[in-house]
C-alpha cells in the first residue's frame, strides 16, 4: 500500500514548514481570523433572533421578560406570606412599592424633557409631581395608603443621608480661603430672606414668632443641584469666567444650605420648648450645644473605628456615616431635642471628612448611591402629604403671597450685598437672578416640622407644620424650572464672554452633590 502524504495548503501556512511566513503576518491573519468567527456568530445570533422569539421553550428577548417578572412575582409572593395585608392594595407595603416606582419613572420622564441651550430639569421635580398626583387622583389615592409613622421614618432616612452629604461636602481648607464677597453671599440673603419670611407670616398667617423663622429657613436655602449645573454649564460656554462669577456661586450654595439647616434646626427645638420666650431662645441654644457636641464624639468615633488595618475600610466607614446619621435624626425626635438631630449629622459627617482625605471620596460615592436609593421616598412622600382638598384657595394665596414676598427681599438683598465687589450692574442682576432656585433642602427639612408636631398630638401645631410643608413644595413647583430657565436665558445676556476659552472650578469637587 502507498503512503500517502499529506499536500500543504497554500492558503494555511501553519500546514506546511517550507513555508516561510512573517510572525507578524501569522499574527494578523490569525486575528482577522477570530474577527471574522466573531463576526460569524454575530450574524448568526441576529439572524437566529426570531426563531428565539418563537423558539418553545421560550429563548432571548421573552424568556428575559418573563424570568424578570417571575423575580417579581416570587418577590411580592414571599412578602405577602410574611405580611399579609400590607402587602395588597391598600396595605403600606404595597403602596410603598407603588410610589417608589412611579417617583422614579417620575423622575425619568423629567429628564426626558429637554431644552436646547438649558439645563435639563431637576429628576425630583418629576418625583414630587408623581406623589402630589397619587395623593389627589381620587381612585388610586384609596388605593395606595402609606402610614403616617412609616412615611415619617423614610423621610427622616432620607435626610439624614442628605445632611451627611452636606457635611462630607464641605471643605476646611476651601472654607478657610473663602473671600469677603462669597461670605456675604453665604449668610446676607439667607438670613435675610428668613427674616422676610417669618415677618410676613406672623402678619399674614398668625404664625408664632419661632413657626415663622423656621419657615425662613425652610425657604432660605438655594439648590445645588440646579445652580451648580446650571453654572456649570455657562462656565463651559465661557460666560462669566474671567469675573470668578460661576466659582463664586458654586462654592457659596452649599454653605447657604449649611446656614438655613442650622437655623431651622435651632428654631426648631425653640418651637417645641415650653415656657416663656426666654427659656426657648435658651432651649434653642442648648440644642444646638448637644447637636455639636454629640456630632463631635461620634465625629472622634468614626476617626479610629474601623482601624486602617481593617478589611472593606471604606463600606464600614460609609456604614458608620450612615448609620450613625439615620440613628441621630430619628433619635432627636425621641428624646426632646428635634433641633440637635440634623447639626450632629453635619458635625459628624465633616470630621469624618477632614480625617479621611484619602478615602473621603469613595465613601462619598457609596453614601451618594443611598442618597439616590431613598430620594424618590423623599419626594414622592413629600408630593403625597399636599392634599388639594384640604387646601382652601385663601390658604394657597397666603403661601404664593409669603413666596414671592420673600424671594423679592432675597434678590434685593443680593443685589445690594454685591455692591462695592468688582461686578457691573448686569453681573450683579445675574447673581441675585440666579440665587433664586430651591429645591432639595425645602423637601428634606419641609415636613420635620410636621412631623415633630404629629408626636405632640397638637391639632394647632401640625397645622403650622402643613403650612410650611405645602410652602416648601410651592417653592420647590416654582422657583426650580423657573430658576433653572433664568440662569440659562440670562446668562449669556448679562455676563461677560471670556477670550480665554473655558476653565474648571477648583470647587467643583467641594460641592455638595445635593
Amino acid at each position: 500500500m502507498s503512503k500517502r502524504i499529506p499536500v500543504a495548503d497554500k492558503d494555511n501556512p501553519l500546514s506546511s514548514k517550507t513555508n516561510k511566513v512573517n510572525p507578524m503576518q501569522e499574527a494578523g491573519d490569525l486575528d482577522s481570523g477570530e474577527e471574522q468567527g466573531e463576526r460569524s456568530l454575530a450574524e448568526e445570533k441576529i439572524q437566529g433572533e426570531p426563531r428565539h422569539l418563537c423558539a418553545c421553550p421560550p429563548q432571548g428577548i421573552i424568556a428575559k421578560v418573563i424570568t424578570n417578572v417571575a423575580i417579581a412575582v416570587l418577590v411580592w409572593g414571599l412578602t405577602w406570606t410574611l405580611t399579609g395585608k400590607e402587602s395588597l392594595p391598600g396595605g403600606s407595603i404595597f403602596g410603598i412599592v407603588f410610589l417608589y416606582f412611579s417617583s422614579v419613572l417620575g423622575g425619568k420622564i423629567m429628564q426626558l424633557i429637554k431644552i436646547p441651550g438649558l439645563p435639563p430639569l431637576p429628576r425630583l421635580l418629576g418625583m414630587l409631581l408623581a406623589g402630589f398626583l397619587i395623593r389627589n387622583i381620587e381612585y388610586i389615592s384609596k388605593v395606595i395608603l402609606i402610614k403616617v409613622e412609616w412615611g415619617s421614618i423614610l423621610r427622616n432616612i432620607a435626610l439624614s443621608i442628605i445632611l451627611s452629604l452636606a457635611g462630607l461636602g464641605l471643605d476646611a481648607k476651601a472654607l478657610t480661603k473663602l473671600k469677603g464677597v462669597c461670605f456675604r453671599l453665604t449668610f446676607g440673603p439667607c438670613i435675610t430672606e428668613a427674616c422676610s419670611a417669618a415677618v410676613i407670616s406672623h402678619f399674614l398667617m398668625h404664625f408664632p414668632w419661632e413657626w415663622g423663622f423656621m419657615l425662613g429657613f425652610v425657604l432660605g436655602a438655594v439648590s445645588p443641584a440646579v445652580v451648580v449645573l446650571s453654572m456649570l454649564m455657562l462656565q463651559k460656554q465661557g460666560y462669566g469666567v474671567d469675573q470668578g462669577i460661576p466659582t463664586l456661586l458654586i462654592a457659596a450654595a452649599s454653605m447657604d444650605d449649611i446656614v438655613a439647616i442650622t437655623g431651622f434646626n435651632t428654631f426648631l427645638g425653640m418651637a417645641f420648648s415650653t415656657g416663656s420666650s426666654l427659656r426657648s431662645i435658651f432651649r434653642g441654644l442648648v440644642e444646638v450645644v448637644i447637636g455639636t457636641g454629640a456630632g463631635c464624639l461620634l465625629g472622634f468615633f468614626v476617626w479610629y473605628f474601623p482601624s486602617k488595618d481593617q478589611t472593606s475600610i471604606v463600606r464600614k466607614r460609609a456604614f458608620f456615616i450612615v448609620g450613625w446619621s439615620a440613628f441621630s435624626i430619628l433619635s432627636s425626635k425621641y428624646s426632646g431635642f428635634p433641633g440637635s438631630g440634623g447639626l450632629c449629622v453635619i458635625v459628624l459627617a465633616f470630621m469624618a471628612g477632614t480625617a479621611w482625605s484619602d478615602d473621603k471620596k469613595a465613601v462619598e460615592e457609596i453614601v451618594t448611591f443611598a442618597w439616590q436609593v431613598f430620594q424618590p421616598f423623599l419626594f414622592g412622600l413629600i408630593g403625597a402629604e399636599i392634599s388639594i382638598s384640604s387646601l382652601g384657595s385663601e390658604t394657597v394665596g397666603h403661601c404664593l403671597a409669603t413666596i414671592f414676598l420673600a424671594l423679592m427681599a432675597r434678590v434685593t438683598a443680593t443685589f445690594c450685598l454685591m455692591t462695592a465687589s468688582g461686578f457691573e450692574f448686569k453681573e450683579k442682576v445675574f447673581i441675585a437672578l440666579a440665587w433664586i432656585p430651591k429645591a432639595t433642602v425645602q423637601a428634606a427639612i419641609g415636613s420635620v416640622a410636621l412631623d415633630t408636631a404629629r408626636l405632640t398630638k397638637n391639632e394647632k401645631l401640625e397645622k403650622y407644620g402643613l403650612y410650611i410643608l405645602t410652602i416648601a413644595f410651592l417653592a420647590i413647583l416654582i422657583t426650580a424650572p423657573a430658576g433653572a430657565l433664568l440662569i440659562g436665558l440670562a446668562g449669556p445676556r448679562l455676563l461677560r464672554k471670556t477670550t480665554k476659552g473655558s476653565e474648571d472650578s477648583p470647587e467643583k469637587e467641594n460641592c455638595s452633590p445635593v
